[in-house]
């Protein structure tokens, strides 16, 4: 029930009780108390009528209308991480990189990439890098750039260079300032975002066992790139 109505409901019910008292009262005043009540009641709805003409419509809605309920904190939801940008990969990007380093590991990675892709686009270079940096971080494989690099096995060499018997002399070193800014600027943290996890790549003019059992994941130049399922404890 609205305030007016809870009002003018406990107008009127004092309003007979007075005028109930006064016709036991004051018999004078009518002889019939129900008539005196209803000129009562009408001088009272009167006043109220002429009262209720100063009240604004929206001040009469705000009285009648429910309070609305507290819409209550929308549940906090989970951070999705965005995928990074890929870069431009062109000369204005590969100049806005870091200097080279002078380390150990830094030296690995340009090396890779100036014997197995300095033919290859800035973009292509950054793949191979890719696969070196997503080795690392497996289990299955040195945690460093250098083990990467120069890992041997029963089937010879990770990366041709390092065992087909030709000299690792730089000559090129147009190229081999790429190679080197390419590779500052995937361990300064630039985003691989080319070969969607890839461990592996080839040439199309070969055709290793392992590429009819991994997953291919792009084709970028003259390079084909995988990769390897992981193992897990269950497999």
């Amino acid at each position: 029930m609205s305030m007016l109505k809870t009002g003018c409901g406990a107008a009127v019910l004092a309003l007979a009780l007075a005028g109930g008292a006064s016709a036991e009262t004051d018999a004078s005043k009518s002889n019939d108390p129900a008539q005196a009540m209803t000129g009562d009641l009408t001088a009272l709805f009167g006043q109220e009528k002429a009262g209720m003409r100063g009240v604004s419509p929206d001040r009469i809605q705000a009285i009648v209308t429910p309070a609305e309920k507290v819409a209550a904190a929308p549940a906090r939801t989970a951070s999705v991480k965005a995928r990074p940008a890929a870069p431009t990969y062109d000369m204005a990007w590969l100049a806005s990189q870091p200097a080279a380093r002078s380390d150990a590991q830094f030296r690995c990675l340009a090396t890779a990439l100036y014997f197995e892709a300095r033919g290859e686009s800035i973009r292509g270079q950054a793949a191979v890098a890719e696969v070196i940096l997503n080795r690392t971080e497996l289990p299955t494989y040195p945690n460093s750039i250098c083990g990467v690099v120069n890992q041997t096995g029963s089937g010879g060499c990770a990366f041709s260079y390092v065992c087909d018997g030709r000299s690792d002399a730089i000559t090129d070193r147009g190229a081999w300032d790429r190679a080197m800014r390419v590779a500052a600027a995937m361990l300064a943290g630039a985003p691989r975002v080319l070969t969607e996890g890839a461990t592996h790549f080839h040439t199309p003019s070969v055709r290793p066992t392992w590429s009819r059992q991994f997953a291919h994941t792009a084709t970028i130049g003259a390079h084909i790139f995988y990769r390897q399922p992981l193992r897990t404890a269950m497999n």
